[in-house]
């Protein structure tokens, strides 16, 4: 029952090593996320998810060593998520730090035009853009003003307004409505059906 025990909780590295191993590994999964640009957060595609499962997969016996204790999962764990803590605090203070980190957002849509210089800068196609689309409501691409890619992967869509004279117009018809139901009800008659 001691071995028991023992394997569960005695660290089997130095406990230093085991803080440093997930700091350092975690500055190189930031650094090479950023570098692969921001298609790897936004549309994961099947080759995309089988890169990212691998990459999780092969790193994490760089965080833990030869440590397969409990305590040394726990320390790691530990170290990612406060170093983690502790670059998002810092980054909040320093924002020109954090627009170099983070990478600025792409205008991948502008006044109704795709921008396919910019969907190829981001490995982004067509129809992922479409799809995108439609999760956000529009049926196609024709309905969208503007679409960003922001830095933290998400697209952001804003549908096209109808033009000034479409609302005026719409305006005018309604207000034509009212004056035939109301000169109907003058004259006793039914209100003309709607077209």
């Amino acid at each position: 029952m001691h071995d028991i025990w023992r394997d569960m909780f005695v660290v089997g590295i130095p406990l230093l090593e085991k803080i440093l191993r997930p700091i350092v590994v975690y500055a190189f999964l930031v650094i090479s996320l950023r570098l692969s640009g921001k298609r790897e957060l936004v549309q994961l595609n099947p080759f995309d998810l089988v890169v990212l499962l691998t990459l999780s997969n092969t790193v994490q016996n760089a965080i833990i060593g030869d440590d397969n204790s409990v305590s040394g999962g726990i320390i790691g764990a530990t170290s990612l998520l406060v170093t983690n803590f502790l670059v998002v605090r810092f980054l909040y203070g320093h924002r020109k730090l954090d627009q170099l980190v983070e990478g600025k957002a792409d205008v991948l849509i502008e006044n109704g035009k795709v921008r396919t210089q910019h969907l190829k800068k981001e490995l982004i196609t067509t129809a992922q853009l479409e799809a995108a689309a439609h999760k956000q409501g529009f049926s196609s691409l024709s309905e969208v003003e503007q679409c960003v890619l922001e830095p933290g992967g998400t697209m952001t869509f804003l549908g096209k307004k109808p033009a000034a004279e479409e609302v005026r117009h719409q305006e005018l018809l309604g207000k034509l409505e009212s004056l035939a139901h109301e000169i109907a009800l003058l004259r006793g008659s039914p209100p003309p059906a709607r077209a």
